[in-house]
Formats: structure tokens, sequence, C-alpha cells
């Protein structure tokens, strides 16, 4: 799970704990003893097309998106 550290502690050691973070290490944030948050890496993609390549597997046996559910997405809390 990584290391588990209080909110007053990450505010002044936030530098410290990205740089963790960055290295791997997941970082959680509790509130007393309830975690609230957590700091993973973020997955990168040094190549576009194997962004490209992921997403499309992700999606492979999905029915495609029509051009009603996209203007439906467009819309949605506009009302």
């Amino acid at each position: 799970m990584g290391v588990v550290i209080k909110t007053g502690e990450a505010k002044t050691r936030l530098s410290e704990l990205l740089a963790r973070v960055e290295a791997g290490e997941e970082v959680t944030i509790a509130r007393g003893d309830v975690p609230v948050a957590r700091l993973v890496p973020v997955a990168r993609h040094d190549n576009a097309r194997a962004a490209v390549a992921d997403i499309l597997a992700a999606r492979a046996g999905l029915a495609a998106t029509t051009t009603d559910e996209l203007i439906e997405w467009r819309n949605e809390g506009r009302r």
C-alpha cells in the first residue's frame, strides 16, 4: 500500500511525497486515521501510437458510440 501520512504533514512535505510517487510509490493521505486520498503515479505513454493502441484495445467489443449519445453527453449538466 505504500506510506500513510496525515494531512498536515502532507502539506509540508508535498514535494518529497511527489518525488516518491514519481519513483513508483503510492502515498495515502489520512485525516486522523481515516484515509481520504491517494497519490499514485500517472500512467504515461511516451509513444502516441502505443496510447492509441491501448485505447482501441480497451474499446474492443464495445458498441460504437452514436451521434445521439455524443450530443446527450455534450448537453449533460447544461439543462
